[in-house]
Formats: structure tokens, C-alpha cells, sequence
């Protein structure tokens, strides 16, 4: 008997340094609209996704940020979120920056289902630098606004299946979706918002979305379960995110693909049971994995190169 979860990824047109949280908010009821429509269970939106990308702008003062940060969830402007979503009985995802009551600052998403939030994650892997770079067009200050993630990489049960979370560059590190496929999970959903210009090294500009989507597509099948990537897109001050957002099922074939860079739903009907081949033949963790070999990964962060024959010689 197979289980059918109707999944959506939310993508979002870009969200300008003055929108209002208000206006955001109005944009994803709209798409959560579409979900209803199109019977949808779970909504995935982008990382960040009430605000503008804020890590590209430099300020002396971490805290002249913190009005792009949530120190409750949900606050009163949120609350219309929660409940269309629960009205309309969508669990979904949602990607925001989050200021602890006692100070620390995350990049941090959440599962909602219903009057619950079922789980939440804080990005591991953040990327850039910390301090401003006048060799660069535009910053990327994550390190600098935000703290590394302290929660892992938990999963939970939500609609009937095994869900995980990750945002933005953790879909580049395999690490990511092997911890959470340990765990069992059948669907993990990442919101990312990536410009179509690496500022730190040259790189031709279509490995933007070819990468973006390499990654996703091939952990989704060493891992054997859908993954769900959903971008903000779009011209957002000047700095164009790249789109891409899609659903991609666990033979690492994508399933539903955005054809814009705008606010845009895509749905696809996904069969959780189609997870169980993978965990069950090629990718049977209990079975082929090797762990007495897999030491380094867990134990060393930099590269340590071989010895040189030559000059021992």
C-alpha cells in the first residue's frame, strides 16, 4: 500500500530590504491558497523567508541586523501563517533568522503541523566570512550575523513520514543527508537563497544551478529519500538569486521544477514508499556500511596529505 504525500516547494520571488514581514506573510498565505487547491500536505518555503537576503549588507554592529531577526514563533505577524496553514491542514516549512532570549542568532527553520512546531534546525554549515571584503561586489556575512547550528541533524515523525531539515549550503556537504538517512528519513526539506555569482573565487555561471541542483539530486538517491529545495529567487537589490526550487524523488530524479524566478508552486504527488527500495537493496546502511573505515570523517576537519616518498628518500 503505498503512502501518498502531496508536497509542495513554496518558491519565493526576492523580498526588498523595506517589505514589510506583513507583506511576506500575505505572499505565502497566497501560496498555501494554491496548496489547498492543488492538495497539498506539507509546504516547503525558501530559507529566510521573511525577509531580504541581510548577510549581503556589512554593519559595524551585529545588532543593527536585529530587526530582520524573530525573538518568538510565531510573533503577531506571523500568527496569519500559522493559522491558514492550519486551516488548511498544511504542515510546512519555514526558514527565518532567530535571536535567542539570551543573545545567540541562527539561521534557523521549522516544521509546523498544525497548532504544533514539530521540530527545529539550525543551519550547520554556514558559508562566507565574517568580516567585511571590499574585494567582493556583494557581502556574504553569515559567519559574521549568525552562530554555527547546535541542534544537529534531528528528524521527526509529521504526516505520516520521516522528515528532516537542512538549509541552504548543508546541501553541499553529504554529511548533511547521511546523519538525518541514519535517522530514517524519507523526505528532507531545505530552503536556499544563492546568488548566480560566486564572490569568492571565478566560476562560470551555469555551475550555479547545475551544482545547486547536483547536490540535492545525488544525495537525494545515496540516501534514498526525496529531498525538497526551494529557493528565493530573483533580482533582490540589486544581487539575482538563482531558482531551481524542486522536488526530487529518491532515485535522483527531479520530479517538479520551477520555471521562474517568482513566487511559483510546484507539487508533486510523492509515494514515501518509494524510499524503501534504495534502504532496502543498494543503500541497506545495516548491511554494506563499513564504519570501522569511516573514522576520519568524524575526527578531522582539514586535509592531511600523504607523506612525500621522494623526500624521504
Amino acid at each position: 500500500m503505498s503512502r501518498i504525500l502531496n508536497i509542495g516547494a513554496a518558491q519565493m520571488g526576492p523580498i526588498a530590504p523595506d517589505e514589510s514581514r506583513a507583506s511576506a506573510v500575505a505572499r505565502m498565505i497566497d501560496l498555501l491558497r494554491q496548496a489547498k487547491e492543488r492538495g497539498c500536505h506539507l509546504v516547503v518555503f525558501p530559507e529566510l523567508a521573511l525577509t531580504t537576503f541581510f548577510p549581503r549588507y556589512y554593519d559595524d554592529d551585529i545588532g543593527g541586523m536585529d530587526h530582520h531577526f524573530e525573538t518568538e514563533m510565531p510573533g503577531p505577524e506571523l500568527r496569519p501563517l500559522f493559522d491558514a496553514a492550519k486551516a488548511a491542514d498544511i504542515a510546512f516549512y519555514l526558514g527565518y533568522a532567530e535571536k535567542t532570549a539570551d543573545g545567540h542568532r541562527y539561521n534557523t527553520s521549522i516544521l509546523v503541523d498544525g497548532d504544533r512546531i514539530v521540530g527545529k534546525y539550525r543551519k550547520v554549515h554556514l558559508p562566507g566570512h565574517a568580516e567585511y571584503d571590499a574585494k567582493r561586489p556583494f557581502q556574504h556575512l553569515e559567519k559574521r550575523y549568525f552562530e554555527p547550528g547546535d541542534l544537529g541533524f534531528p528528524v521527526w515523525r509529521c504526516k505520516g513520514g520521516i522528515m528532516g531539515m537542512a538549509i541552504c549550503n548543508d546541501r553541499r556537504w553529504p554529511e548533511t543527508y547521511r546523519v538525518m538517512s541514519l535517522k530514517g528519513a524519507e523526505v528532507i526539506m531545505l530552503g536556499y537563497n544563492t546568488p548566480d555569482v560566486n564572490t569568492s573565487a571565478f566560476e562560470p555561471n551555469h555551475l550555479r544551478m547545475f551544482h545547486n541542483h547536483l547536490v540535492m539530486q545525488a544525495s537525494a538517491y545515496q540516501n534514498s529519500c526525496f529531498v525538497i529545495g526551494t529557493a528565493k529567487a530573483g533580482m533582490e537589490d540589486g544581487c539575482m538569486l538563482i531558482g531551481g526550487s524542486c522536488i526530487i524523488q529518491p532515485s535522483g530524479e527531479i520530479v517538479a521544477l520551477a520555471s521562474t524566478v517568482a513566487d511559483e508552486l510546484i507539487t508533486s504527488a510523492c509515494d514515501l514508499d518509494l524510499a524503501r527500495m534504495g534502504k532496502e537493496t543498494v543503500f541497506n546502511f545495516a548491511k554494506h556500511r563499513r564504519v570501522e573505515h569511516y573514522g576520519i570523517i568524524a575526527s578531522q576537519t582539514g586535509v592531511e596529505l600523504p607523506p612525500d616518498l621522494a623526500a624521504e628518500d
